[in-house]
Parts: structure tokens; sequence; C-alpha cells
């Protein structure tokens, strides 16, 4: 069985990559369309788009993830696999108005696993269906998060993911099965190290890290952060907001070409009408007023939320 290391951008994924060797180092980036987000480095936009084989525009993640990445591959002197799917524009609009959420995290399995999943298919020996061993970056103390995923894999302990197989001859429509790919271990886990011992390990070493990894307005994230997050990257964060307005006047139209009345606090079965969360939209939350100087250290993990890999 091949091993893997799906490395997300994050200190802890890159601990993993640098302290247990594995045969693939692979990165999902989460693609925008927003050309006001395109990184000013032209080089650096042109060593992405030779990556992931088309042309890059922009990330939702903060740019200081891309040079992680080539920075890592620098540092380990081995290659990272760059995998892409939808933009992000494209997975939104494509779910009619409703955008990802804490109950349906779309964006994590369209973006990323799926992307990886693809990558599989192309890479591993799928004439036998050999699943790989994938080393996830979860840390001693995150145990739930990795029974969380164990509780997914099937009978043999794997991770399954829908892949299409061919034609069906009298509709032609798409014929689907079900490929258990991936074993999940988290080695870290095993070997209980802690955040101190991966902060420790890259204080002295050429990679840099972002204040925090996955999406800018990941909807995990404690209000008060995304409000950080807004101020620190703006242009990411309106194309956050944009996304919520336009989505909401998709289904405020559907709503009233379908007759479908709003409850007394103005949503739809309990939920905002295509909004990132239940409790506040982001246009609310990029005009919150600070009543104090907010830095990244007044946040913890918990703070922050998690996309799973």
């Amino acid at each position: 069985m091949k091993t893997v290391t799906s490395v997300s951008g994050g200190q802890s994924s890159a601990y993993i990559a640098a302290n247990y060797p594995s045969d693939f180092l692979v990165f999902a980036l989460v693609c925008i369309e927003d050309r006001n987000c395109t990184p000013k480095d032209k080089g650096l936009v042109r060593e992405v788009s030779n990556r992931i084989g088309r042309e890059f525009i922009a990330t939702a993640e903060d740019d200081t993830i891309l040079h992680t990445m080539l920075d890592l591959e620098q540092y380990l002197g081995q290659r990272i696999d760059w995998v892409v799917g939808d933009s992000f524009d494209k997975v939104a609009k494509g779910r009619g108005g409703w955008l990802p959420n804490k109950m349906q995290r779309f964006c994590t399995v369209d973006m990323k696993l799926k992307p990886m999943f693809l990558w599989w298919r192309n890479h591993c020996n799928i004439a036998e269906a050999e699943p790989v061993e994938m080393q996830i970056g979860f840390r001693s103390g995150e145990e739930k998060r990795a029974r969380n995923m164990l509780e997914r894999c099937n009978d043999q302990g794997l991770l399954e993911q829908r892949g299409i197989v061919g034609k069906h001859a009298k509709s032609g429509n798409n014929k689907w099965a079900a490929f258990p790919w991936q074993k999940p271990v988290f080695p870290m886990i095993e070997d209980g190290v802690k955040k101190i011992d991966v902060q420790n390990f890259w204080k002295d070493k050429p990679v840099r890290f972002a204040e925090r990894n996955n999406c800018i307005g990941c909807f995990h994230r404690n209000p008060m952060l995304l409000r950080l997050m807004a101020e620190t990257h703006p242009k990411k964060f309106d194309w956050f907001v944009r996304m919520e307005e336009e989505n909401k006047a998709t289904l405020e139209r559907r709503r009233q070409e379908k007759g479908i009345s709003l409850d007394g606090r103005g949503r739809v079965n309990g939920r905002l009408q295509g909004t990132w969360r239940d409790d506040v939209t982001y246009a609310r939350i990029r005009g919150f007023e600070l009543q104090g100087q907010l830095d990244f250290n007044d946040f913890s993990e918990c703070d922050s939320g998690h996309c799973g890999l």
C-alpha cells in the first residue's frame, strides 16, 4: 500500500511531511475567480498556474499558503503534487443558491476530497483498486477529530468516494460506483506529538506559514475572528460577502416564484437564505466596530474551525 501525506498549508501537516516519509505529498488548492484577489507577484501566479495545469486567478485562502507549499517542497527535497477541482464560484452556483455551512460542508468534499480522489485514480493502481494509506495531520489532543473521520470508514477501515465508471447504455447517463480509496492514519496522535512540539520544530526552518490556514471566510470561524480576517484580507472577504449576497438573491427569486413564506425571523425552514452562517451575515460581520485592536493571538484553534484535512 502506497503512503500519501495530505499537506494543507498548516504547520501540523507540514510536520507530518517532514518527519514521516511517504510516497506522495498532495496539496488541494481552493480557487476563486475574483481577479481583485489575484496575487501581485506575477511570477507566483505563473508558477501556481503551471502546478495546477490551468490558469490560476486567486485562492480563497491566505496567499502565504502558496509560498508555504513552494518553501516546503524546497526544504523537503520532495515534489508536492497540487490538485484542484472546480472553482469555489462554480461549486456554490451549482447548488442553486445554497452555500456550504456547518451542516453541509460540501466545499471540503468538492474542492479538497474529490480532487485528491481523482489524483489517486490517475496515479495509483486503479485496476487492482489499491487504496493508499493517507497520513493526516491531527495532533495528540485531537483524537475526537480522528474518531470522527474513522467513523466514516467502511468495515475495512477505508474511506469511500463515489466516482464515474462509465455510461449507462440506454440513457447515456453517468454510471457511478463507490471506491474505497484511502486508509486514514494519524502518526502524530500515535506518537503523542502536541501543538507545542510542532511549533518548536518549525521555529528555525525556512518555511513560511500563514497566521491561519483554510479559507479566509471559513464559516466555522468565530465571528470576531472573521472580522479580523475582513480587516487583514479585505478583498478576499469581500468575495465571501458578494457570494452571500448573490446566493441570497437567487434563493429569494425562487422563494417568490414558488410562493414559499418566510417565518417570523425571515427564514425558510429555520435557515437564513443563501448565507454561510445561520446567526449573522458576512456583510454584518464586515461592519462590526472593533472595540480594541484584535490580534490572531487573541483566538484559539477552537475559534478557527477546520475543513477536516
